[in-house]
């Protein structure tokens, strides 16, 4: 999988990852009313309102981009209901050839953790048969339990060639709290990237790793560090555009091919007709400032490699 997202990149020219992260407050009114009509203000209602608005936004962008990233607390904070349409979401983007990266965040050990494993990237066996659960490509996991909760996914990843990325430096204020404690002189997250580095040693594609690793666009420089900590691991970084994190700080995450980086943007894009330079969209054309927001963050990040040669 990390040779399809690869080859999705050099396709697109587009080095990005949109975060479909949809809260109710994003979701248009008409869009909503359309959805609670039919299914009531309940959580099949909510539910029914994010599928929709995801869709749209989908069928805007899906020829810019690779990948998307759907966030599954989203869809979880709706029950049952949610998780139906996150995997609509899932099923409907690969549909339509993009690269899904479930944000999932797992960590746990074990049985626990091979069945989040199994559950995400992988087949269930059911008396003689076997099905793939929610069948994302890549999916977000948490070290912080150690190689227990990390080998699991690993395995998977081995048999399915699908792929992870581990979290190592976030892009959140309170990160440093503990991932920038020292140990032995040096700061965790450095610790992290070398096991990230370790983990995906076997697991190779051609020339990256299917084992990657988050890294905060909001922390430049440890992402310059980073970046030589793991040079055959792919870097997810979150914290462009909201958070703000914009393309010149995102040049020392990209290896000298070009490669080697993927940059996640979610409200920035899927609630792009909030902003002000979106603003003459409005909200019956909100998935038109999407594909405005995609093209513009497009444009940031191929200026700052460009100047970067």
């Amino acid at each position: 999988m990390i040779q399809k997202l690869i080859q999705k990149i050099q396709k697109t020219h587009a080095p990005i990852v949109v975060g479909l992260d949809p809260m109710l407050s994003y979701v248009p009114a008409h869009i909503q009313k359309r959805a609670f009509e039919e299914h009531g203000e309940t959580l099949e209602g909510a539910a029914e309102a994010i599928w929709q608005y995801n869709k749209e936004i989908v069928d805007h962008v899906y020829d810019l981009i690779p990948a998307v990233k759907p966030q599954i607390a989203m869809y979880e904070q709706f029950g049952i209901p949610g998780l139906m349409a996150f995997k609509k979401t899932v099923d409907y983007c690969k549909s339509k050839d993009l690269v899904v990266i479930g944000d999932i965040k797992r960590g746990d050990i074990g049985s626990t953790s091979a069945a989040y494993a199994v559950g995400h990237l992988g087949k269930v066996k059911v008396g003689n048969n076997s099905f793939a659960g929610f069948d994302e490509d890549f999916v977000t996991v948490n070290p912080y339990l150690g190689t227990d909760g990390v080998k699991p996914f690993v395995d998977v990843c081995k048999e399915e060639k699908k792929g992870l990325f581990i979290l190592v430096k976030t892009s959140n204020p309170s990160s440093g709290e503990f991932q920038d404690r020292l140990i032995d002189g040096r700061p965790l997250y450095e610790l992290v990237g070398e096991q990230v580095a370790k983990w995906g040693e076997d697991c190779m594609g051609d020339d990256y790793s299917y084992v990657g690793a988050v890294v905060g666009a909001t922390y430049p420089e440890q992402g310059k560090v980073l970046r030589q900590i793991m040079p055959k691991s792919f870097i997810l970084v979150p914290g462009y555009g909201a958070q703000g994190g914009k393309g010149a700080d995102l040049v020392h995450f990209f290896n000298e091919d070009g490669l080697g980086a993927i940059v996640n943007s979610s409200r920035g894009i899927i609630a792009a007709y909030k902003q002000e330079q979106y603003a003459k969209y409005g909200e019956e054309h909100f998935a038109e400032a999407s594909r405005a927001a995609v093209e513009a963050m497009i444009a940031d990040i191929g200026t700052a490699l460009e100047r970067a040669k």
